[in-house]
């Protein structure tokens, strides 16, 4: 076969056949694996008449200019047509408020956009265009907080670990309520989250948050339903369910049995919905209006979790891929006749999600009110499982067999396989983006920022086909721009602070095109280093949030101990004979980043944190992010990337309430410190 037409498919697919590596390094995909990565996108490459026959169809489809249903553009722009419609074409647009233009094609055929935002109807020679007229750039923290040399600060939380008394063993709404007043009465802006992505309900031993079913909905584990319902319809359920002693149980665990506290949880839910079902109580009209609103998006969903759950039940296949084929179309007749039979089932998990979406309104609501600028900051996983409930209803705007990872990088020498699903390309322009409008406007349904989990998935994504290793996969490119503007005119929309998380191998110019748009960058200080140089707070970028840490590292206090090499090394991932030169190594770094922070080694722990808070918060960042596993000085690791149950990933939890945890020794202290330089910041840059 003709390595040189495999490359042209490749390349008119949007595979990249060459790349760059972390290390500055050129690399070449292999010709198997664009023979492997190109089948599952549903092109077939595995022969010279199958190739030729794929770049013929796709040559064709190129030549064709068939004009996608949604077009974006910058509002107050010119639109290019000329490639589509001859010139003197008369056109009209329809904005959203009614209000009409209409003109004809200039000589370029060419039109003038009007200046204002949001979706419009475009009516041209008898066809009928959507048009997502975006700003320039996303809101700011400059625009929410109507001051341009604004410095904000928050916290970054698990959402789970978080605790408070009666929680049943998981953090939730009401513990987060509980946080956002405290961090608000010390000056804080914003509180970022951990996803509160809807999982499998039939799966609870599942609970990564970043390998969701679902991203369009929410964990109904997180719930709080005493804050919707209240307290005594809670008392009730628990007992009527029985779960009284269990919850009592879990809620005394130092780490979170996850799927004990869902098994627990669900059962106090459903009693909770046997009672609601009884009628009787104001809140019905409420729950109605939300699965009216929720509409085919919300149905779908509850009948794959019924369906779902009555497979695994039944000890059948729990993903939908091997599911009878009548199952596997959500409009197919069976689908139908299974919700005509099962409309209990399929009301429960409306219910459930009806209680999350109204217990994280709340938490937005009260973080407004306690005067924080932005509030909560959702979290966007990059992908969701392909065995789950998105995957299943949006089947033909996603990938299901492809899984997303990373080639080899700064984080991770071997590669990852995360084993989640990513959009298609082509699917997305097929359907005028719609499955990913709707999850951003899920992602912001109630927060007031969003951070997008491995942006530089909006340009490309690392996909690896089944049973392949992290190394054997490409880079599918991705409608940039396009997506760059849904992102900007949604963020306006819901007035919303948008973070692009850009570690790892990055593409040449990515960052200078999130920032053109007015996505914030993120800037952690343990990579902030260069040639054993920590670098100096006021070189820092503008253009990006600075945080201490992430989830996927050791918080200050472990790293400087080396705690993620001690347990690297108990998990035989660093051998005897390796473990004295990374102790080395890092000994190197901590005295680099002692000497930027003007102590010395020997300093202890809190008085480095101290340090390290005042470090960033003196930068120019717009937003600086303190994890609170860094704010309490805690050595102790969210998540190990790379393992699953070799390490206790998103399993902890704080022993202390909010109220008391950020009352501790040195805490008050601390996030005061972080308060002060923000300030000190913010007068330096006006």
């Amino acid at each position: 076969m003709s390595d040189a037409r495999l490359e042209d498919l490749a390349h008119a697919a949007g595979l990249a056949v060459h790349w760059t590596d972390a290390d500055g390094r050129a690399q070449r995909v292999a010709p198997e694996v664009l023979r492997s990565v190109l089948q599952h996108l549903g092109i077939d490459a595995q022969s010279e008449t199958q190739v030729e026959t794929s770049l013929a169809a796709m040559n064709a489809l190129e030549h064709a200019r068939v004009l996608p249903p949604l077009l974006t553009a910058d509002a107050g722009a010119e639109l290019d047509l000329g490639a589509h419609f001859s010139e003197g074409l008369a056109w009209k647009l329809i904005e959203e408020s009614g209000q009409e233009h209409s003109g004809r094609l200039d000589s370029r055929g060419c039109l003038a956009l009007p200046p204002s935002l949001g979706y419009a109807r475009l009516q041209i020679a008898e066809q009928e265009l959507s048009l997502a007229l975006a700003p320039a750039r996303a809101c700011s923290v400059a625009d929410l907080a109507g001051n341009p040399q604004a410095r904000l600060w928050g916290l970054s939380a698990q959402l789970y670990s978080l605790r408070r008394e009666g929680d049943g063993g998981l953090g939730d709404c009401a513990a987060l309520e509980i946080l956002i007043h405290e961090a608000a009465a010390r000056g804080a802006d914003a509180i970022a989250i951990s996803p509160t992505h809807a999982m499998f309900a039939a799966l609870p031993e599942q609970y990564s948050p970043y390998s969701p079913s679902s991203r369009l909905f929410f964990n109904p584990l997180y719930s709080a339903a005493e804050n919707v319902l209240g307290e005594f319809a809670v008392r009730q359920a628990i007992a009527d369910a029985g779960v009284a002693d269990e919850l009592a149980r879990l809620e005394a665990l130092p780490l979170i049995d996850w799927p004990a506290v869902a098994r627990c949880k669900t059962r106090m839910l459903r009693a909770l919905h046997a009672g609601f079902r009884r009628g009787g109580n104001p809140f019905q009209e409420d729950f109605s209006r939300f699965r009216a609103r929720g509409g085919d998006a919300l149905e779908q969903h509850c009948r794959f979790e019924a369906l779902h759950g009555q497979r695994v039940a039944a000890g059948q296949p729990h993903d939908w891929r091997e599911w009878p084929e009548e199952l596997r179309d959500p409009a197919s007749p069976a689908l139908q006749r299974f919700a005509a039979e099962h409309p209990d089932e399929i009301e429960y998990h409306a219910f459930a999600q009806w209680l999350a979406d109204r217990g994280l309104y709340r938490c937005q609501s009260a973080a407004r009110s306690c005067g924080m600028q932005i509030g909560l900051i959702a979290d966007l996983a990059v992908g969701a499982d392909g065995a789950g409930s998105q995957a299943w209803s949006r089947q033909a705007e996603l990938l299901p067999s492809l899984s997303v990872g990373a080639p080899p990088d700064i984080l991770n020498r071997a590669g990852q396989n995360w084993g989640i699903s990513a959009f298609s390309p082509q699917g997305l322009r097929k359907h005028g983006y719609r499955a990913f409008i709707e999850m951003l406007r899920r992602g912001l349904a109630h927060a007031g920022g969003l951070r997008i989990d491995h942006a530089m998935g909006l340009s490309r994504l690392w996909l690896i086909p089944p049973g392949a290793g992290p190394r054997e996969g490409a880079y599918l490119s991705y409608p940039f721009e396009d997506l760059l503007r849904l992102i900007a005119l949604e963020s306006h929309r819901h007035r919303a602070l948008i973070l692009g998380e850009d570690l790892g191998t990055v593409a040449e110019g990515f960052r200078e095109r999130m920032s053109s748009r007015g996505i914030l960058g993120m800037r952690v200080l343990l990579f902030e280093q260069q040639d054993n140089r920590f670098t100096p707070p006021g070189e820092w970028p503008g253009d990006a949030m600075a945080t201490t840490s992430t989830h996927d590292l050791p918080p200050l206090a472990g790293w400087f101990d080396g705690v993620d090499l001690k347990v690297r090394a108990e998990l035989g991932e660093i051998n005897d004979e390796q473990l004295p030169a990374a102790f080395d190594a890092r000994e190197r770094d901590a005295q680099a980043l002692c000497r930027s922070l003007g102590q010395v080694r020997q300093t202890p722990p809190a008085a480095l944190l101290d340090a390290a808070v005042e470090f960033v918060g003196v930068t120019p960042a717009p937003l600086v992010l303190l994890p609170l596993e860094d704010a309490c000085v805690s050595p102790v690791m969210v998540n190990l990337p790379g393992t699953l149950d070799e390490h206790p990933n998103w399993r902890r939890r704080w022993s202390l309430e909010p109220g008391a945890l950020l009352d501790s020794e040195g805490v008050h202290q601390r996030l005061a410190r972080l308060a002060s330089a923000r300030c000190l910041a913010e007068k330096s840059s006006s």
